[in-house]
């Protein structure tokens, strides 16, 4: 009888094991997309690119030889991100540029030296954001989640929308979350003066981003810009940092469960780049994306008073019509 060493037993359960895990987590967090089309000739705007979902989207995008311009607040950290996707996509055409989107002046400064440095705008993707942080304002005395992962962005977007029209056919992606069922828009307490709550401030952004996704789809209609909401998916990414049990012990039991359960940055990065760049996407917008199929909006989002009044808020608010001709 041939005795098998413990040690290369421990191995072999331990390989068995992750093995396992491994097919559990890819049959858990959905299937993947193979996207063939190229980005060649292509200037990708992608905001937050240089952390989670964002970086993985620009990986994907370099590779397939797209020009991407990584609008980060942090340039240190965009710098390493940058580094590190030239040289895995063997594509130069990363740029790093300063965009603070709790910052409007950060905002138009970005919009306007990307105007001179470049003639054409093919795909905008609005990714970055923060989740349940404490309360806290932007630089103009926004609540945080309310001024960067929707003023910040809606700043953003029409700055830029001439160049959209002139490079057009191009696209607008704005990503949001599946959260809606029991989010608002807090007319009487916009800007949580009154009270706040992390939640209700992280959810009532992510339902202003299908709001803005779609009046500005009826706003561009016939221009050849289309704009569409895409939820990505729960990934494991920054965004989560503020999280209470990601910042206690029990994350030593969360981490490895949500490891399991949850999207890989790579895996949720697919779904940005199947609405920048997929063909059968053309015409389609002002629509709802999700695990690359198109879902209903959610009735919130199709509360046309509301939608006016929020358009007319964030234009008063980001004083927009005073920067765009």
């Amino acid at each position: 009888m041939i005795r098998i060493p413990k040690p290369l037993i421990y191995v072999s359960v331990f390989g068995t094991v992750c093995g396992g895990a491994y097919l559990i987590k890819e049959t858990l967090s959905g299937k993947d997309y193979k996207i063939k089309t190229s980005a060649a000739n292509k200037v990708i705007i992608i905001t937050g690119a240089n952390t989670g979902l964002g970086k993985e989207a620009a990986r994907l995008l370099a590779i397939k030889n797209a020009t991407v311009v990584m609008a980060c607040r942090d340039m240190v950290k965009c710098e390493k991100s940058r580094v590190e996707l030239a040289l895995m996509s063997r594509n130069k055409r990363l740029y790093c540029r300063k965009c603070d989107l709790s910052s409007q002046e950060s905002v138009r400064e970005f919009a306007k030296k990307f105007q001179k440095e470049f003639n054409r705008l093919d795909v905008l993707i609005n990714n970055a954001g923060v989740m349940r942080c404490s309360k806290s304002s932007t630089k103009e005395g926004i609540e945080t989640h309310l001024g960067v992962n929707h003023m910040g962005h809606f700043l953003l977007t029409n700055l830029l929308l001439d160049t959209l029209k002139k490079s057009a056919p191009s696209r607008i992606v704005n990503v949001t979350t599946l959260k809606h069922g029991s989010s608002k828009i807090n007319k009487e307490d916009l800007n949580s003066d009154m009270s706040y709550s992390e939640e209700e401030a992280y959810n009532q952004s992510k339902l202003a981003n299908l709001m803005f996704t779609s009046k500005l789809a009826e706003v561009l209609k016939d221009t050849g810009v289309t704009v569409n909401a895409i939820y990505p998916g729960i990934s494991t990414t920054d965004i989560s940092r503020h999280l209470p049990f990601y910042n206690s012990v029990t994350r030593f039991f969360i981490k490895p469960i949500a490891w399991l359960f949850l999207k890989s940055p790579a895996k949720g990065s697919q779904t940005l780049v199947h609405a920048a760049l997929d063909p059968e996407l053309e015409d389609i917008s002002g629509q709802f994306i999700s695990n690359f199929e198109i879902i209903p909006l959610p009735y919130r989002a199709r509360d046309q008073k509301t939608v006016e009044w929020l358009w007319k808020v964030s234009e008063k608010w980001t004083k927009v019509k005073e920067n765009v001709n």
